[in-house]
């Protein structure tokens, strides 16, 4: 039975300016405590217009690229995408989270979270080789040179690989609280880890072994980092420093995305990732419409006011 599914390994995080604060666990029978819910701890959080410098390591096609790019494009400026839309899951973070920080700080009022894409780095030969320590990402993160309360977005491509891809992790986030910046990583997992960190897309290494489903952009690499890099950044806007939103230890800490693995629509259990629309043209599974006619399938967030998984369809 699907409820008796081999639990995965939680994902851990690590930064080397400091102990951080989430990673996209794979796929597993998680219940939570209802003594030990997911809440605030009083500390930071990312709001307003958030600058994000984008460090492109190894070669990534026109097209992978593409779609990564569109995503960051839909969180903000594309608010009139069809619903359920990439705006809508979100703007749901700001309702759910940071509006709620924000009264409990000061009492004012919460500014809409929005996206901007500052600059680019291609890196396309490798400058630091093709395996790299988490201490080799975090200097990668500074070369993006992020701007003071903004997020060092740094994507290794396929063949590159780094410190537990696949293994425990399948991205992070970390920050560096002098500069006051955060960094997220996240990792093409199409040849590595494709049964842990592309899942529902491709079959999983461990569970139940359901059919994969068919990538809404046709690339189940770059369609896995998009799923990985929607739960680092909701991570990563409501617990930037560790002390914001998070559940356990402050050392491998649940938040808004990774504490619902492998919950993309409603419905879901282990090795099902819950009922999703499908395009008919193509097959496509998903949960969210982006800019430039994309679509994508983004994680659930959990809802600390009812201890539920909120889902966009």
């Amino acid at each position: 039975m699907a409820a008796k599914a081999v639990m995965l390994a939680l994902l851990v995080l690590v930064s080397t300016a400091q102990v951080s604060m989430g990673a996209r666990r794979r796929m597993e029978l998680y219940k939570p405590d209802p003594a030990d819910m997911l809440s605030y701890h009083s500390g930071a959080v990312l709001q307003g217009n958030i600058p994000v410098s984008i460090y492109w390591y190894g070669k990534f096609t026109p097209a992978q690229k593409s779609i990564l790019f569109d995503f960051l494009l839909s969180l903000s400026v594309a608010p009139y995408a069809a619903a359920p839309s990439v705006a809508q899951w979100w703007s749901s973070i700001d309702e759910l989270y940071l509006s709620k920080a924000v009264q409990t700080n000061s009492n004012g009022q919460s500014k809409k979270t929005q996206v901007l894409v500052a600059s680019q780095v291609s890196d396309i030969n490798c400058s630091m080789g093709k395996s790299l320590t988490l201490a080799q990402v975090a200097a990668l993160a500074a070369q993006a040179k992020p701007k003071k309360g903004g997020i060092a977005l740094v994507f290794t491509a396929q063949d590159v690989t780094v410190e537990g891809f696949g293994m425990s992790r399948c991205g992070l986030h970390g920050s560096d609280a002098k500069s006051g910046t955060a960094y997220v990583w996240v990792g093409n997992p199409a040849t590595q880890c494709p049964g842990e960190c592309a899942w529902p897309f491709h079959q999983p290494m461990y569970g139940p072994q359901g059919a994969p489903l068919v990538a809404p952009n046709g690339d189940i690499g770059a369609d896995g980092m998009v799923m990985n890099l929607a739960s680092m950044l909701a991570g990563t806007v409501t617990n930037p420093f560790g002390d914001g939103y998070y559940q356990g230890s402050r050392d491998a800490p649940l938040e808004a995305a990774t504490a619902c693995p492998g919950v993309f629509g409603s419905g879901a259990y282990p090795g099902f990732a819950g009922e999703l629309k499908v395009d008919q043209a193509t097959g496509a599974s998903y949960n969210a419409n982006g800019a430039n006619g994309r679509r994508y399938l983004l994680p659930a967030l959990y809802n600390p006011s009812t201890g539920t998984c909120n889902t966009l369809v």
